[in-house]
């Protein structure tokens, strides 16, 4: 079994609780969305990218761009929940005339609210699915954090076993040193921090209404962990760092100054 389609799926809506309306605010003349969804055209590799929302100004915004978009309920808690509820929609639009394979697709969610996502990572995600045998059922990015992030809960970290597979993630600093001061950690052990991205295999994301309650989950509020305790296997790669993503007005502004300085 090989992956022969690929896709991006954007997954929006305007209703976020911390910045209301962030996806469709002006970012060097352009919608946050517009720019987020035009970045991920620029991949090469991918089929199609396509937008889900529950919102109908986002879906026509979408289509007047030329994205496909896929209307979803405003009840999703995340957005890996929203694009599965579409998973066999996104796979007919990345086959086209041919019968969808769900165990040969790719879908890859790229959060809309990161409006300068490097398209060179979502071809490495796409690399990584062609590469690996046998197809895993998550591919993620993962970077080198430096010391000073170790220890902050808002930075994702996750352990990888030697092979890349992702072990677990977590709000703390893992693996934890035991016998050495906290800010001495990074001398003898390599942390990652994870890029909020996935890419799932079509089968994988179709069936995510049917994965078991995870307490990890919920503990950390990590929806990646529900995977992890489902048994599936989630394999990573190195990125360089991090994308921008927006969830203040400080970071909104930050996203301003480096539009204005591109």
């Amino acid at each position: 079994m090989t992956i022969q389609r690929s896709l991006v799926a954007v997954p929006a809506r305007l209703q976020s609780s911390r910045l209301p309306n962030k996806v469709m605010a002006d970012i060097g003349g352009k919608p946050m969305i517009q720019r987020v969804l035009e970045r991920c055209r620029e991949a090469s590799g991918v089929a199609t990218v396509v937008l889900c929302t529950d919102s109908d100004q986002l879906r026509d915004l979408a289509e007047g761009l030329g994205f496909p978009a896929l209307m979803t309920s405003e009840h999703c808690s995340s957005g890996s929940e929203r694009i599965a509820s579409v998973a066999e929609q996104l796979m007919a639009l990345a086959w086209g005339d041919q019968a969808p394979v769900a165990e040969e697709t790719a879908i890859i969610n790229v959060q809309g609210d990161q409006p300068f996502i490097d398209p060179a990572v979502i071809e490495g995600m796409v690399t990584e699915f062609g590469r690996l045998n046998p197809v895993p059922a998550v591919v993620t990015p993962v970077y080198r954090l430096h010391p000073e992030t170790i220890h902050n809960p808002n930075v994702v970290k996750t352990l990888l076993a030697h092979d890349g597979r992702a072990l677990y993630f977590s709000r703390s600093a893992i693996p934890h040193v035991r016998d050495v001061d906290p800010a001495d950690w990074h001398r003898h052990a390599t942390y990652w921090g994870h890029v909020g991205m996935y890419g799932f295999r079509g089968d994988v994301l179709a069936a995510w209404d049917q994965l078991p309650a995870s307490p990890l989950e919920d503990l950390e509020r990590l929806e990646q962990l529900r995977l992890i305790e489902a048994g599936h296997t989630i394999a990573s790669f190195e990125v360089s760092g991090t994308s921008l993503s927006v969830d203040t007005a400080d970071q909104l502004e930050q996203a301003r100054q480096m539009a204005a300085s591109a």
